[in-house]
């Protein structure tokens, strides 16, 4: 990591939270109104559909495939998020899944000496949740992780463009409130709501899943890794917190596997395969999902048991690495991890 990108990933948490601040200030001085709200809720759920169905579901895991302005659009959509250039996000994930709680995870609670006791609980949980942005230890290549993505020229171009990208994902919240208020004061805090507050909330669910969801929560499947599902993050986090069924089953495009896991990823996914738009979506049979099922039922993730097994995904970016059965579960393609 360059010494402008550290800059670039710490200035990215502590102005949207400075500006969530400064939000809650303006709120208790009603500097707020239904415009701006509105602007947050939209924005909000464009760009973490952006992260949840683009950036992870369809380029990480290639749990579904899309017609070609789809990807672009999701593509444009994760970089509005302000979580990182494409080809970054998508080697990160990757290398996570590569080495889930085990040395070579970018962002594991577990794997850091951060001590003992409370402290170092807390101090793990901050390293998965986003001081894992601020240090070298664990970065992915994304030549290596994210080989699709480089070669593909239409994406890689857009992982090039993250800056103006993000900008522009600015710029849509304070120009749409320019057009509805008509003054500059209006636009500014549908900037501030829909744009860096918006980038905060996104940010702070996101990284939630890399810290909560693997320390606190509840399990079933027989999985190597501190993976949990936490209901309560379920519908912020657009059904990425079911993340224990999604690490017992990464190509999965549907994290909720049960009928009141609600995964609106899925809904999006669902409904974008009933428009002929999305194809090839990987579904895990209720068979498979007995047969990933752990003897002892639900534990902790801080009472489960690790086993030495091969992860289902050291590869990727291939088309062995991409390979799996019919019913979405890995192959036992795999290479030895970096």
């Amino acid at each position: 990591m360059t010494r402008t990108e550290r800059y670039v990933s710490l200035a990215s948490v502590i102005l949207p939270f400075a500006a969530f601040v400064l939000a809650i200030v303006l709120l208790w001085q009603r500097a707020v109104d239904g415009t701006d709200l509105a602007i947050l809720l939209a924005m909000y759920v464009l760009t973490a559909l952006g992260v949840t169905v683009g950036y992870h579901r369809l380029f990480t895991h290639r749990s579904f495939q899309a017609v070609r302005p789809l990807q672009y659009v999701f593509a444009v959509l994760g970089s509005m998020a302000a979580q990182g250039p494409l080809a970054h996000w998508v080697a990160d994930h990757r290398k996570h899944h590569a080495h889930a709680d085990e040395d070579g995870d970018p962002h594991s609670p577990h794997v850091h000496d951060h001590g003992t006791g409370v402290r170092g609980v807390f101090l793990g949980l901050v390293h998965a949740h986003f001081g894992w942005l601020m240090t070298d230890w664990g970065q992915a290549r994304h030549e290596k992780y994210a080989r699709d993505i480089i070669d593909d020229r239409g994406l890689y171009t857009i992982h090039k463009w993250f800056v103006g990208i993000f900008v522009v994902g600015l710029l849509i919240p304070f120009g749409i409130g320019f057009a509805v208020k008509g003054t500059l004061a209006g636009a500014a805090t549908a900037l501030l709501w829909g744009g860096f507050v918006r980038v905060f909330l996104v940010h702070h669910v996101t990284w939630s899943i890399n810290s909560i969801c693997h320390f606190f929560g509840r399990r079933r499947f027989d999985t190597d890794d501190y993976s949990t599902n936490v209901f309560w993050l379920a519908l912020p986090s657009f059904g990425e917190a079911w993340h224990h069924n999604h690490h017992a089953f990464p190509r999965s495009a549907e994290h909720g596997l049960r009928w009141w896991e609600l995964d609106p990823s899925a809904w999006v996914i669902r409904g974008l395969e009933k428009l002929h738009l999305a194809h090839g979506v990987v579904r895990i049979s209720p068979e498979r999902q007995r047969q990933r099922l752990a003897g002892a039922g639900y534990t902790t993730a801080q009472g489960s048991t690790r086993r030495s097994v091969t992860s289902p995904s050291s590869t990727y970016g291939s088309e062995a690495a991409n390979a799996s059965t019919s019913d979405g579960s890995w192959t036992s393609k795999t290479i030895s991890a970096p």
